[in-house]
């Protein structure tokens, strides 16, 4: 073999050995639910098309999706399939990531001098593993001191919807739900308990389907031991789905 075969051979066997482990190092950071930053990735751009005009566009690639699986779209059970998609992925799945639909928080003052924690639990919520495009589900428990003025108990359930509304891993919706009920209840007395089943574990992968995954949020007075086995025994901390 020439030198300048032998050379051409060297590099294309390291070109493939960098996109080998290019796909192995993305199938690990997937399985193991690995984020990159507190906030959800966005681009600059992310808001240039109106909701319409992004229903159109994904029906589009959805439907290009759908071909290239072989399905027959002819079909009428998979006719309207791509844009029932697209409206779904921006109507509701992935609603929370427009800042136009974050819930406007109502605060109402402490006149009956409440001091002690509030606690919400159970709020139930759906959402989807960022990583592949799977729901995980489940329950979150959120609870505050105030600081002098109360939140509508509504709108802790709409905080948790909001941010469960887009493509997320667990650890980030966790932080995300806690910071932004300190920042509306001007308190760093919040705590937040996440238990999910993620269907990206059940359903491939591993393929366990009786594990779940529980995240905390703890800040200011819940840091305290006494404080977290209070909301414990308010939530009952032995978290069963």
């Amino acid at each position: 073999m020439k030198q300048k075969e032998t050379l051409v051979n060297i590099q294309l066997n390291d070109l493939k050995n960098k996109i080998e482990l290019s796909d192995v190092v993305i199938d690990e950071m997937g399985n193991e639910h690995i984020s990159t930053s507190i906030d959800t990735p966005m681009r600059n751009d992310a808001f240039v098309l109106t909701d319409a005009e992004k229903i159109v566009a994904i029906e589009k690639h959805f439907e290009s999706i759908m071909n290239i699986l072989g399905l027959d779209l002819t079909d009428d059970s998979l006719r309207g399939t791509p844009k029932r998609v697209a409206k779904m992925y921006v109507q509701e799945f992935f609603s929370g990531l427009n800042p136009a639909n974050k819930p406007k928080a109502t605060m109402f003052e402490n006149k009956y001098g409440y001091k002690e924690m509030l606690v919400e639990k159970n709020i139930s919520f759906y959402t989807t593993c960022e990583h592949h495009f799977v729901p995980f589900a489940g329950k979150a428990h959120v609870a505050y001191i105030n600081n002098g003025q109360v939140i509508g108990l509504s709108k802790l359930n709409r905080i948790v919807q909001y941010f469960a509304k887009r493509p997320q891993v667990q650890e980030r919706l966790t932080i995300q739900i806690g910071k932004e009920l300190q920042s509306v209840l001007n308190s760093d007395d919040v705590a937040v308990i996440l238990e999910a089943k993620h269907l990206c574990v059940a359903s491939r992968g591993i393929k366990d389907d009786t594990s779940t995954t529980v995240t905390a949020f703890y800040g200011g007075a819940f840091n305290n031991e006494e404080k977290k086995t209070e909301f414990f025994k308010y939530v009952d901390f032995t978290l069963s789905m």
